[in-house]
């Protein structure tokens, strides 16, 4: 299918399907149904035999030297389970409902069921997760990842994770060995990358790599301690009505109304967390991945959304991301490593309700001359956002690291996308810059239809690391629907600002009326 038939029928999708819960999605390889569960499960179910109280785990685990009672057992039914069938977690016979475990490996065409009720804790010891170095749970000046992950898939092929039940990484409970033990949490040594400018060795929930068709299907992954999934290398990864949170109710107050003095940036250890101060918890990142669709899925994390990245192989291609809800989070992130190119990436049917919380973003493609390379053919259709302060970030200068890996961001389009605006940052702050500079002429095409923002109207990031000014080396197509700022865009050749259109065409504003979903109304341990 050509670009531009897949995006009729993306769009023909969307409207048809506006009203139906989990209808099949429109991609770039074809239409994806939704994923069914395993019909036979190998051996019996695995019971729980521990009691969480108040949702924590805690209470289970303070000796170190019993920090992952149930590992043995559901590493040993996944090793023994045949292909096709699925090893899966429930609740013991007196209404037990937790498994407590250290780090376990999927293997090809298991799947790994948690049920509705149940929630598998991760191992609070950091010895757990070791790499051999003894620096896991710690924070210094080691680079690369000391920590093995929590769950990974190494290599598999039509393996996944699915229920409704939650896989929790504690990322706010106190460790209970090494350096750390008892005097931080998994976040509070994250923070130290604030505070100290250190290097924290945490621990990420999934980690997906160098496999293909991976599934994950209704399952919850809450409270990580660094990204929530991390797949990269996979041909192939579904990830449909999956949930992302961070922190959870039982790491912080309704609304994260902290109380003063008890977050991360003025104690230690904190007992209290928000969004910004568990950081770096991304939710849903790929690199170097293709076909891979998200779909009627829920994210309010500490980092980005989603980060799309492209730093090897053979690049990123074939994204779609649809009918989904964002929360708290930086952004729908490309970049910033795009070396590798990344092309044919579609969203549709995207909610965005930040809760201004500063760091909140919309859409975002990020690069720069250190990492840059070729993005092209990416489209964002039917967007609602609200209560984020940088709606729109398109920068070939996003930090000002520098080398000769220069972005080029082409191909791009914003079509019916709504901004209500925020009562914090009105309507925020927008950036479009292409790539000038160093002898390069790589100008970033973006084609804006009707795009509307509520009320006061947005500004613009000031120019930095290299693009003088903001718009810079952009080639703007507007309209034909309206494009509400349009008159704040200026022609420049001196900046390399051109402008086909004018955006002043007739159109209706996309309705946001039914689009913000209380993340609490589909996941009982939010706390919004």
């Amino acid at each position: 299918m050509t670009s531009s038939k897949f995006l009729v029928a993306l769009a023909v999708a969307a409207t048809a399907n506006a009203h139906a819960a989990d209808a099949a999605v429109a991609t770039q390889w074809g239409t994806v149904a939704e994923p069914a569960y395993p019909a036979t499960v190998c051996g019996q179910p695995l019971a729980a035999t521990l009691k969480p109280v108040n949702a924590s785990a805690d209470t289970l685990d303070k000796d170190p030297s019993r920090s992952q009672p149930d590992a043995a057992r559901i590493q040993a039914a996944i090793d023994a389970c045949p292909a096709g069938q699925a090893v899966k977690l429930v609740k013991g016979a007196g209404g037990e409902s937790g498994f407590i475990s250290g780090p376990l490996t999927l293997k090809s065409g298991v799947t790994l069921w948690v049920d509705t009720g149940v929630t598998l804790f991760a191992s609070r010891n950091p010895k757990d997760y070791d790499t051999g170095t003894g620096a896991c749970g710690t924070a210094g000046s080691a680079s690369g990842k000391l920590c093995k992950p929590f769950i990974v898939a190494d290599k598999t092929a039509k393996s996944g994770i699915v229920g409704g039940g939650i896989i929790d990484g504690r990322g706010g409970s106190l460790l209970t060995s090494g350096t750390n033990a008892n005097a931080r949490s998994w976040w509070d040594v994250a923070y130290q990358k604030r505070t100290q400018n250190l290097t924290p060795q945490t621990f990420r929930i999934l980690q997906i790599q160098n496999g293909s068709d991976f599934t994950l299907h209704g399952i919850t992954l809450q409270n990580s301690p660094n990204f929530h999934v991390w797949g990269y290398g996979v041909t192939g990864l579904t990830a449909w009505g999956i949930k992302l949170l961070t922190p959870s109710l039982a790491y912080t107050r309704d609304g994260y109304q902290c109380p003063a003095g008890t977050t991360p940036d003025v104690l230690t250890p904190a007992t209290c967390f928000t969004p910004d101060t568990a950081i770096n918890t991304d939710g849903f990142d790929t690199g170097y991945s293709s076909n891979v669709l998200l779909a009627y899925s829920y994210i309010s994390v500490g980092d980005d959304h989603v980060a799309i990245k492209s730093s090897s192989g053979s690049g990123a291609h074939r994204h779609t991301y649809a009918h989904n809800h964002f929360y708290y989070g930086h952004a729908l992130s490309i970049g910033s490593e795009t070396n590798a190119g990344v092309s044919d990436i579609a969203v549709t049917d995207l909610s965005i309700d930040g809760y201004d919380s500063g760091t909140g973003g919309g859409l975002r493609i990020k690069s720069d001359s250190s990492v840059g390379g070729q993005v092209s053919n990416v489209s964002y259709t039917g967007i609602c956002s609200r209560n984020i302060s940088h709606p729109l970030t398109f920068d070939s200068f996003y930090s000002g690291a520098t080398g000769s890996l220069y972005p080029s961001f082409t191909g791009v389009t914003v079509r019916d996308f709504h901004h209500l605006g925020s009562s914090k940052y009105q309507g925020g702050t927008l950036t479009f810059a292409g790539y000038a500079l160093n002898g390069q002429n790589n100008p970033l095409t973006i084609t804006l239809d009707n795009v509307v923002f509520d009320g006061t109207q947005p500004t613009y990031t000031p120019g930095h690391n290299g693009a003088s000014l903001n718009p810079y080396a952009t080639h703007f197509t507007l309209g034909p629907g309206p494009v509400s700022f349009a008159s704040s865009i200026v022609a420049s050749s001196a900046n390399g600002v051109t402008i086909t259109g004018n955006g002043a065409g007739g159109g209706t504003a996309r309705s946001c009326g039914a689009a913000f979903v209380p993340l609490k109304s589909v996941l009982a341990t939010s706390p919004i």
